[in-house]
């Protein structure tokens, strides 16, 4: 936590800070922190339970994601208070746990929107890697019914989702880019150069051009 602590950068905490994330902590400076530390399990449990955001970051980079139990990662995504450490829990950790698909289900449908925006993170990774047995048509419905109004973190995963059904699945491709084109979600979403836009009919076009390309 010492260590943490002299890492800690106003600027960046000031930018951070405008992301809602409460740390000041260069994530290079971070992940080499972690690198040195290896694998934790033990002190990765103690350092999430510190409720400080960087000590929760370096927690999630050192931790055995294999080894927690089901309920574990569900008290753990309600904790996770930050995007970057929401974000960074479902990535790194709870993607190769073996209780991913089961958690995927259950946070979908979870009334808590950030909770249910982990779940669409899970089913958009299963959209691009192992769509066997998803219903891409069912889930357009949903996107189409709920995704204009949904709160901010749990739209951008839908919106992340639709893109990506769009990208992946030829068949469904025309109707995920209507829906877009219809809703306007991040429509006017600021992009800097070189980035491509999240509003998902652009983006959609862009990596099936880029697919095409190679």
């Amino acid at each position: 936590m010492a260590e943490l602590a002299e890492l800690e950068d106003p600027k960046i905490r000031e930018v951070n800070e405008k992301h809602g994330d409460d740390h000041g902590v260069n994530l290079s400076k971070l992940r080499a922190l972690a690198e040195r530390l290896k694998t934790q399990q033990e002190l990765a449990c103690q350092l999430w339970g510190t409720d400080d955001t960087a000590a929760r970051l370096l927690a999630i980079l050192i931790c055995r994601p294999k080894a927690f139990e089901r309920d574990e990662l569900d008290v753990m995504v309600r904790e996770a208070r930050t995007p970057k450490v929401h974000d960074w829990l479902v990535n790194y950790v709870v993607k190769k746990n073996p209780h991913s698909e089961e958690l995927r289900l259950a946070w979908s449908a979870d009334p808590d929107p950030v909770v249910a925006s982990a779940g669409w993170a899970l089913t958009t990774e299963r959209v691009a890697k192992k769509p066997e047995g998803l219903d891409l048509a069912g889930l357009l419905d949903v996107i189409e019914a709920e995704m204009k109004d949904a709160p901010d973190r749990l739209q951008w995963a839908m919106n992340h989702c639709l893109a990506q059904i769009g990208i992946e699945h030829a068949e469904h491709r025309s109707r995920a880019i209507d829906i877009g084109e219809r809703l306007e979600v991040l429509k006017d979403y600021p992009t800097s150069p070189g980035c491509t836009s999240p509003f998902a009919p652009i983006w959609i076009n862009e990596m099936v051009r880029r697919q095409h390309d190679k």
